[in-house]
Formats: C-alpha cells, structure tokens, sequence
C-alpha cells in the first residue's frame, strides 16, 4: 500500500461516543497504517460552525477513504443522511455470528454465522409521510378495507417505495457475496424475505427480481419466503441461513432479532457499501442510560472496524484484531457487563490490544 488510509471519525452521542472513542485509541496503539480525520459533526459543530453537518464536514467525509460512525440520538442524523444517501451507500451489511464466550440467550448457538443484506436506500426510510387529506386528489381506493381513502377518516400516511433499479443491485450485491462466503467455505444460500402475499406490487417486486437474479448465480442456492415465515425460522434454525437480503424496514428490525440470538446489540457491526465508498457503524443505538459509566460494550464497534479493515485491503490487521475478540471472549475473564462480566469499557480494548 503506497499510502496511509484515512478514516473518518464520527462518534455520535451518548456512550456510543465513548465507545468509539475507546476503540480508536485501541487502533491507533495497535500501530495500524491509518489516519484519523475528525469531520465537524453534531453538537460540537454546532458550535464551532453554526451547524449540525457544515460544508466541512461533508468535505472531510469525501476526501476519507471510509468512515466509521458511533450511533446519533438526533444532532449526528444529518451526517448519516449524508453518508446514506449522499454517498449512495445502499447495501446495509449486517453479519450474525456467534462466538465463543457471547452470551446467547439460546441453548445451542454453536454455527450461527450469517449475514443480512439490508436495502438501504428505499421502501419507507425514504420518509415521505403526511396527512391523509394529501392523498384524497388521488382518489384512491383500498381493494383490502373496500372504500377511498378520503372516506377512512382522518389520520396519517406512509409511503413505501420498491424500485426494480434498487431491488436488482441489492439482490447481485448479496449473490455476490454469499459466492465470497461459499468460496471461504461457507454454504453460499441466498434467501430472499418480503411480505409478497399482502403486498404484491411493492413486495412482490422485490421477490420477482430476486428470482430473477438468481438465475444469474446457478452456483449458489436460492429461496423465497414471506417475511413472517423466515422470522419464525430465524429464531427456530438460525445455523441454516447465510445470506439473508431484505428491504429496509425489514432488514433495520430482524437484524437486531438476529443480534439478540447471538448475545444483545453490543455484538452487532455493520457496513454501508456503495460503489465506491463505504461506512461502518454499530447496529445498537446510543445507550444514553449507561453514558458516563464506561461500561459500554465496545465489540460491536470493533467488529465494525474489522469489516472496515476488510474494506480497504488491511486483511492481517482485519484478522489479527478479529482473533483477538475470539480469544477474549473464550477466556472469559475480562467481559463488560452486558456479557456476564464486570469490566469497563477502557480495560475491554486493554484485553483485545493485549491479544493482538
């Protein structure tokens, strides 16, 4: 590599921010070729700029080869927008593997080891919402209640968008990378998720291009089940999946079931990836009700970092910092409370750099 990598710090609020700062501080004593960039974001922005996310910031997330962001309770929000949307990072990297030493709640959670690929971009997180006299120039009607919309009453209105541009892209980005897993000895199953039965036109979309693209991969297996039903299999066989693709609303709230089979949203990492850029963030929230404790359980964190490491090409560094979590976790002995143990959030990162 000719050049050291920057990375874009954003830590977001709460203890999330504490924990993203403990495991920077773990990168930077762990020698990694990396350089830190501190976009001007959120409350501290504020300010210093008069703004959540200034131009700056939104010039420091550019010229960064990657970013690696905490979580936001609201003040950091716009950032992410931008990191979403502004960079067109549309597949949401979810990975589910049980390790060793993670506490799960279910008595044999040996062999859970998948990923959810979430559609990030589209379905309801576009946030067109508003009241239902909006719709009533539309004079639509309800083929399930039977009667227009203007005659429901009044009340409010989501709208949920599937496009077959977007459905297509996530669906080759996860055949893709379930042949990656296959090729490291993984099943290579794809399974496609939606509600098609009671909505036909948007989930049904979403299904039709699964299949669709999957004849394109005759090397990786394939199948399509209703929402409900793989939600059911998900916590009943977790061990028989490995590549999961969902839409949005889906992929945002089964992932976090999918956190709780191997051992709570402190274990859950995640990444962004567009075409060409790419961010990395903790799936649990801010935790404002342990801010200040340093308890903090920073592994969702780091394993997000690793995915990060991945990214950019440093695969030593990704491996040798992803084994140091298994031979943490195995020993048992320095595990932050959300895992049985009593440490703090500081001597957590001491036990993985000590490992590395």
């Amino acid at each position: 590599m000719d050049r050291r990598r920057k990375v874009a710090i954003i830590p977001g609020e709460d203890a999330a921010a504490e924990a993203m700062e403990a495991v920077v501080v773990l990168l930077e004593r762990a020698g990694l070729d990396l350089e830190f960039v501190r976009p001007p974001v959120g409350i501290p922005a504020e300010r210093t700029h008069g703004s959540w996310f200034p131009a700056e910031a939104r010039q420091v997330i550019d010229d960064a080869d990657l970013t690696l962001f905490g979580a936001t309770s609201g003040p950091s929000a716009d950032a992410i927008r931008y990191l979403r949307w502004g960079k067109r990072t549309f597949a949401n990297v979810r990975p589910a593997k049980w390790r060793p030493g993670f506490a799960s709640p279910i008595r044999e959670p040996n062999g859970i080891d998948f990923v959810i690929v979430r559609e990030n971009s589209e379905d309801l997180y576009l946030g067109i919402e508003g009241g239902l006299d909006r719709l009533e120039p539309l004079d639509m009607v309800s083929p399930a209640a039977g009667r227009a919309v203007n005659e429901l009453g009044s009340g409010k209105f989501a709208l949920k968008v599937t496009t077959e541009a977007a459905s297509e892209r996530i669906h080759r980005f996860a055949f893709e990378l379930a042949r990656r897993r296959k090729a490291a000895g993984r099943p290579g199953r794809v399974c496609v998720a939606s509600k098609f039965n009671v909505l036909p036109v948007t989930d049904g979309l979403f299904a039709e291009v699964g299949e669709r693209v999957a004849k394109e991969f005759p090397d990786i297996e394939h199948r399509t089940l209703l929402v409900d039903d793989f939600a059911h299999r998900l916590v009943g066989r977790p061990w028989d999946f490995d590549v999961i693709v969902l839409q949005n609303l889906y992929g945002d709230i089964l992932s976090d079931a999918a956190a709780a089979l191997v051992g709570g949203l402190g274990l859950a990492p995640s990444g962004c990836f567009g075409n060409d850029y790419a961010y990395f963030e903790s799936v649990h929230g801010t935790a404002p009700d342990i801010v200040g404790q340093n308890i903090i359980n920073p592994t969702a964190t780091i394993l997000s970092a690793v995915m990060a490491l991945q990214y950019i090409g440093l695969t030593a560094d990704a491996e040798r910092m992803e084994n140091a979590i298994d031979i943490v976790y195995a020993a048992g002995k320095t595990l932050t409370p959300d895992q049985g143990g009593n440490a703090t959030t500081t001597e957590f990162c001491d036990a993985i750099l000590a490992a590395m």
